[in-house]
């Protein structure tokens, strides 16, 4: 038996066709190739279409402040009475944070004069709201009580703290935004596990001079509270108070020790305290009376209404100390100066100072009116406020830094 295979020709469409098989290698070349870039080439972690020229890499530096820590802490404490040197201590410190984020970057020396040069754009302006928002938060009127609390230089560095950091990121931002390509406003940074360089301002700058200012801070808050016990201070005042405020409040604070997560111990404290608060006008600081014989006008001036004088009585309500005894002094210390602090705000947040003027001018018309119309009929009374807050109080007085 036997059976005939007759050969059949393929389609047309299953011939082989070396151009086909030409593009199909390619294809299959490219895709190898981004698949290499993608996984194994240096920074693919990262891989982006991002254009090389907006893209940084960071190289190892270490931080460097340019600032005195020392000066810097009587400065801080007393912005108003050393608002230049408050300028000089804001310049260098935004300075030292944005060397080192150039450094960090490795930019080159020209584009690092042209960082510095740029900042030197936006420091007048950046320098007057850092300064209005630190004095802002600062209760310059109560030296006392703060270095009594051992926190004047531990509050004001906090407040320094809190005020770098809202505009840090801001100017470092800008500079860079400035002088650096980007792409839609954005700066790509290569590597794995990088930060901004924003974040490199707050992380490795700005965070180890808060310390160092801390530690420093602590010590001589320290050192001045343990001087009080030792002083005896006499002096004369000038002061027309004319309005007293009166408060009570109360603080509750408890401490759990706890032994692998079981809580063998509990100790609970509520405290509350009175306060007297008087507002009114320091008259050693300014005064003045003007007499205008063409306007027929005197004019008293008096300084602007601030704290005069601020007491407050603390009470133990309840007090249950646990075996372990977690509470100590500082936590006590703690408890009166929240208390304190919140007395104060609670006043100067009310209408306390307008009343302190209207007061004051009732007092004035009372007191010199009939004085002034024994002189002339015609003349009328006038009273004003000048903000004197450039003029030094001794009551407050530090150690001047050097310049």
């Amino acid at each position: 038996m036997s059976t005939n295979y007759q050969h059949r020709p393929l389609p047309e469409g299953e011939k082989f066709n070396p151009m086909r098989l030409g593009v199909f290698i390619l294809a299959l070349g490219l895709l190898g190739f981004i698949a290499y870039r993608y996984y194994f080439a240096e920074g693919a972690a990262n891989y982006t279409n991002i254009p090389k020229e907006v893209q940084i890499k960071y190289v190892p530096s270490d931080f460097k402040a340019d600032i005195d820590y020392d000066n810097a802490l009587p400065i801080l404490a007393n912005p108003v009475r050393y608002s230049r040197e408050f300028e000089a201590l804001i310049h260098d410190f935004n300075i030292s944070l944005i060397n080192h984020v150039a450094n960090r970057m490795d930019l080159s020396d020209s584009l690092k004069i042209r960082v510095r040069q740029e900042y030197e754009k936006h420091h007048p302006y950046l320098h007057e709201m850092m300064y209005n928002d630190f004095v802002a938060m600062s209760d310059s009127s109560s030296t006392l009580y703060n270095t009594w609390y051992q926190n004047q230089l531990t509050g004001a560095v906090e407040i320094l703290h809190e005020v770098a950091s809202k505009y840090t990121c801001f100017f470092i931002n800008q500079i860079l935004g400035t002088l650096l390509p980007t792409q839609e406003g954005k700066i790509y940074v290569k590597g794995s596990s990088v930060n901004t360089p924003c974040g490199v301002a707050l992380s490795e700058g700005l965070q180890p001079m808060i310390a160092r200012l801390k530690e420093r801070a602590t010590i001589q808050d320290f050192t001045l509270a343990k001087g009080i016990f030792q002083e005896r201070v006499e002096k004369a005042i000038a002061e027309l108070g004319t309005m007293e405020i009166r408060d009570r409040k109360g603080i509750g604070t408890s401490k759990q020790t706890k032994v692998l997560g079981v809580d063998v111990s509990s100790t609970e404290m509520e405290m509350s305290a009175i306060s007297i608060l008087k507002v009114g006008f320091k008259l050693d600081k300014f005064f003045d009376v003007n007499l205008s014989s063409k306007s027929n006008i005197v004019t008293v001036t008096l300084p602007e209404p601030e704290i005069l004088s601020h007491e407050v009585y603390p009470r133990i309500d309840k007090l249950d100390i646990g075996w372990m005894r977690e509470f100590d002094q500082a936590d006590f210390n703690k408890n009166m100066d929240v208390l304190r602090k919140e007395f104060r705000r609670e006043a100067l947040e009310t209408d306390v100072m307008e009343k302190a003027k209207q007061r004051a001018i009732e007092l004035m018309d009372t007191m010199m009116t009939p004085m002034i119309k024994g002189l002339n009929s015609r003349y009328e009374l006038k009273v004003r406020f000048k903000s004197v807050t450039n003029i030094p109080d001794e009551t407050e007085k530090q150690p001047a830094p050097d310049s």
